[in-house]
């Protein structure tokens, strides 16, 4: 088992679909995080003779990582967000050791002119985080602006940027930022489009093992983010051939 419990309810996929996030706390089963810290711990282990590759191309790189793209709650999950017609898109490792400096804001692309086409990505936060510690931080409803190129380095710049004066486009309140705390085991669902950032890891704290793996819909141009290998496309893990296509 990977979830300890299947697909979504209701009201998490209209969370989703109306701020752009959804946290699912304590989602991920105890021997599914074991397995994902030994998983992440092996690609970290990697970086030490490529700093890039082993991260970007994770589950070209770990054996159990590869298995969970096909693997049957991971695609419940992911079409319960998206519908039944998905492709994967990559699966990158996120882990930040104790004094990792974070990310500012930024969004990604993928069909800005085509809102019925979807892109998510599934966050596992195996051994969680707290808001001003390796923490998440989002603005519900940015993702509705479908917009590729929000970038701002701290809050302020976003609020005096692109954040000015914009509203929800189905509530009509302003748009604010929160941040969010996710216990051990947590999984965050978020649109491609939504704007994010990550606070700093403090020094004393230990790894915060992450993976994040993302699915679309098909018919618009890949994004940039798309990181497949052509020998990873010709040889998928068991289940996932019909995931690997482009189109």
């Amino acid at each position: 088992m990977l979830f300890t419990e299947n697909g979504f309810t209701q009201s998490e996929k209209a969370t989703l679909d109306s701020d752009g996030h959804v946290l699912l706390p304590r989602r991920l089963t105890p021997e599914a995080q074991t397995q994902l810290i030994e998983a992440l711990a092996d690609i970290e282990a990697q970086t030490t003779g490529d700093p890039v590759a082993p991260r970007h191309y994770s589950a070209e790189h770990n054996a159990f990582l590869a298995s969970l793209i096909a693997h049957p709650q991971m695609l419940a999950l992911a079409q319960a967000a998206l519908g039944p017609e998905i492709r994967f898109d990559h699966c990158v490792a996120l882990n930040r050791a104790g004094g990792d400096r974070g990310i500012g804001w930024h969004s990604h692309d993928y069909a800005e002119d085509r809102s019925e086409l979807g892109f998510v990505r599934i966050f596992f936060y195996v051994n969680g985080f707290s808001q001003n510690d390796g923490g998440l931080k989002a603005v519900p409803g940015s993702q509705l602006f479908r917009d590729p190129k929000i970038s701002a380095p701290n809050d302020d710049a976003l609020r005096a940027g692109w954040l000015a004066g914009k509203v929800h486009p189905s509530t009509g309140k302003p748009l604010e930022i929160v941040g969010l705390d996710a216990p051990e085991g947590s999984v965050v669902l978020m649109h491609t489009h939504a704007a994010h950032a990550v606070t700093p890891r403090q020094p004393e704290s230990p790894m915060r093992w992450c993976v994040v793996y993302a699915y679309r819909n098909p018919g618009a141009p890949v994004s940039r983010a798309r990181w497949i290998t052509p020998e990873f496309e010709k040889n998928p893990p068991p289940g996932a051939a019909w995931l690997m296509p482009e189109q």
